[in-house]
């Protein structure tokens, strides 16, 4: 008799115990998510395939227009609405880049029609190098004639609608969410600044994380997979329409978790490449190449998510803010006229703008008004959107100096303004440094001060939203 009493009370004990654990497991749980259940996020694609052959971007060497398309490509949109009823939205797209007039355009009519005002928006591309020209974007670099621009404009004007388009469905598509962040590792990029051909060279800085934000729904399914990683789109080249490894690791995500939208944000992949890569041809070996990148890339993805992620909590808070970034001295009309009698080709086209420039304004610009955003997700998570093509250095910093564990660093945001050297590359020279700088219609290598500018200006806006995170401001 004692012993059944006793098992019964050590019974009721461990009974006791057990529900004492798993109400405390819960509220433990409760806790962890807290704000995080408090999302309502929305999630939208818009097909941005051509419907008429037209020049493709990204390589200054090809002679004729588009010629199919093996990949489908997109504008993409996710919308965040916190606990305080603001919405944010990060676009991605499958494009090289974007012109000032396009984030311009669009972002008055975002804010005409949502309410949106430009600190929420970010508009973020993977740069990819298989995708249709667009207005305004690289405009010297390409030998397109009127009847081709024609063709590029009608495609631009049709891009204005499908990103206001996009944004619009993802507000529309808000639903309760919850938000979680984790990063991954990918070993696709490699520093191309040291493996240029002509001879083997010492690796250089690259950075491999691949940073994923993932939203649920009220039955844990990924809605939105956000991604990103710090290396060029340029595993395929040739004519025909796709996304590149960025496309498919895409693809990939989305066939892996059926009704989600996938991603790419770009991170700093400027001084970076896939390698090895098989260039100039569409042949099936190559297309196999980017496809292994975009599954490798998709696998860490995958990898991240079927693990457990940290919870990222409300409120988000918005900063943006314009840098002041430097030119080094302007050439005079006098040495560019020097310049023009041994040039051809594409630099005569980058020369002969910088003289139409200086004819009609009498100078040639000094600095740059250089567009930096800083998000806040509560304190859990910040985001650091960039603009141009950022070298590796500038994820490499920010990440150490805001925290490795919890900093996502975006370049390739906003205008694709030309490369942004660090001072390591300004010091060392080469295309992403110095001679990159003219395809642009820019007038000279940016000033070694370039770098600690765009920190400040990051430094004062990550310290802006962090206050209004601390202080509770809407």
């Amino acid at each position: 008799m004692r012993k059944s009493v006793s098992s019964f009370c050590f019974s009721r004990i461990r009974y006791s115990m057990q529900k004492i654990l798993l109400v405390a497991g819960f509220q433990l749980l409760t806790a962890a998510l807290g704000d995080a259940a408090d999302w309502k996020i929305g999630v939208s694609k818009v097909n941005i395939n051509p419907t008429e052959p037209i020049w493709l971007a990204g390589y200054g060497n090809r002679d004729r227009p588009s010629e199919g398309v093996i990949q489908d490509i997109w504008v993409k949109a996710a919308a965040f609405q916190d606990a305080t009823g603001a919405i944010s939205v990060i676009t991605t797209a499958d494009l090289v880049g974007l012109d000032t007039e396009t984030v311009e355009i669009v972002s008055r009519r975002v804010k005409e029609r949502h309410g949106i005002p430009r600190e929420r928006l970010v508009f973020n591309y993977s740069h990819n190098h298989s995708c249709p020209v667009t207005n305004g974007v690289l405009p010297l670099y390409y030998p397109i004639n009127d009847q081709q621009r024609a063709v590029i404009d009608r495609y631009s004007r049709r891009l204005h609608d499908q990103y206001v388009e996009v944004i619009g469905k993802a507000i529309e598509n808000l639903a309760p969410s919850t938000l979680e962040f984790e990063q991954g590792l990918a070993g696709i990029a490699v520093n191309r600044r040291r493996a240029r051909p002509g001879g083997r060279k010492l690796p250089g800085p690259v950075d491999h994380d691949v940073p994923v934000m993932v939203a649920r729904d009220e039955a844990r399914k990924p809605r939105a997979i956000l991604f990103g990683y710090s290396c060029h789109t340029t595993a395929l080249s040739g004519y025909q329409i796709n996304g590149d490894y960025a496309g498919y690791a895409q693809a990939e995500l989305e066939k892996a978790f059926p009704g989600s939208v996938a991603l790419f944000v770009m991170g700093c992949g400027g001084d970076a490449n896939p390698l090895p890569r098989i260039m100039q041809v569409t042949t099936p070996e190559a297309v196999e190449l980017a496809s292994m990148y975009g599954k490798i890339l998709a696998a860490a993805v995958k990898i991240v998510i079927g693990a457990p992620m940290k919870p990222i909590r409300g409120p988000l808070k918005t900063t943006y803010g314009i840098a002041t970034v430097p030119f080094q001295k302007a050439p005079t009309k006098a040495e560019l006229l020097e310049r023009q009698k041994t040039l051809n080709g594409s630099q005569r086209r980058f020369n002969d703008y910088l003289l139409s420039v200086l004819e009609k304004e009498g100078k040639l610009r000094d600095s740059y008004p250089y567009p930096v955003h800083a998000w806040m997700f509560g304190t859990d998570l910040t985001f650091v959107g960039l603009t141009g093509e950022n070298v590796v250095d500038y994820c490499l910093r920010f990440k150490k100096e805001y925290g490795n564990d919890n900093t996502w660093v975006a370049g390739y945001n906003n205008e694709l303004l030309s490369y942004i050297p660090s001072l390591r590359v300004l010091k060392e020279g080469g295309y992403e440094g110095t001679e990159g700088i003219y395809e642009y219609g820019l007038p000279a290598p940016y000033g070694y001060a370039i770098e600690e500018v765009i920190a400040q200006k990051v430094e004062e806006l990550v310290r802006e939203a962090r206050e209004q995170v601390s202080a509770g401001k809407p």
